[in-house]
């Protein structure tokens, strides 16, 4: 289930609104995951990926940004991927409806705490994750979760990079794995052509053999 909820600008980190989710008391000491989450707001960047899945202990962190703010989730890591990133393009989809004009103009925190209220009833509908509802949305490849970046939290806080020197270095090792796939294949290639070279050179010289000094 989804636990929390934030909404921030990406230029400045600023929140725009947030909710909690009160059901679960064992689930109260979530501060720390919140000050993870504005640690991470503040590493993001235009250049940053849209999406991306952040482990923190047992909690995984699933975000994706959409015109210039960054809508953040916080839930247990059994929860399922497909349903975490369905919750968002929903929640980003309701906000920018109404507020999508205002974003640039908010200067203080929390300006859209009145959102809350729609965040609570959505948080809501994804509470049960096998209820039939939500089966289906899981098996509707709305997106491939799967090639969404992962990484843990406290590498990206504590190393002090931003979320898009981290994208690029895990595209350019995707691109060094691909490139050595296909050197590696053209390596195979060209190893069997001279074993049927050396074959063929071979055929010849005991063709030759037989010719002319046993016929």
């Amino acid at each position: 289930m989804v636990l929390l909820t934030l909404l921030a600008r990406v230029t400045d980190g600023l929140p725009l609104s947030a909710s909690i989710d009160n059901s679960n008391e064992k689930e109260q000491n979530l501060q720390v995951y919140q000050n993870q989450a504005k640690q991470l707001f503040r590493k993001l960047s235009h250049n940053s990926p849209s999406r991306c899945t952040l482990e923190s202990g047992p909690m995984l962190i699933h975000y994706q940004i959409e015109q210039g703010v960054c809508f953040l989730i916080i839930c247990h890591h059994n929860f399922s991927k497909k349903l975490a990133f369905n919750y968002l393009a929903e929640l980003a989809q309701s906000f920018l409806e109404r507020y999508a004009t205002q974003i640039g103009q908010a200067s203080r925190p929390y300006t859209f705490i009145e959102f809350e209220t729609t965040i609570r009833k959505l948080m809501k509908s994804y509470t049960d994750s096998r209820s039939p509802k939500q089966l289906s949305k899981i098996n509707n490849d709305l997106a491939d979760v799967q090639r969404i970046m992962v990484q843990n939290i406290e590498d990206v806080i504590q190393r002090g990079e931003q979320l898009s020197v981290l994208d690029n270095k895990a595209n350019n090792l995707s691109m060094m794995s691909r490139q050595y796939k296909k050197e590696s294949h053209q390596l195979n290639l060209n190893a069997q052509q001279w074993k049927y070279i050396a074959a063929g050179v071979g055929f010849v010289f005991l063709f030759l053999f037989l010719r002319y000094w046993v016929f």
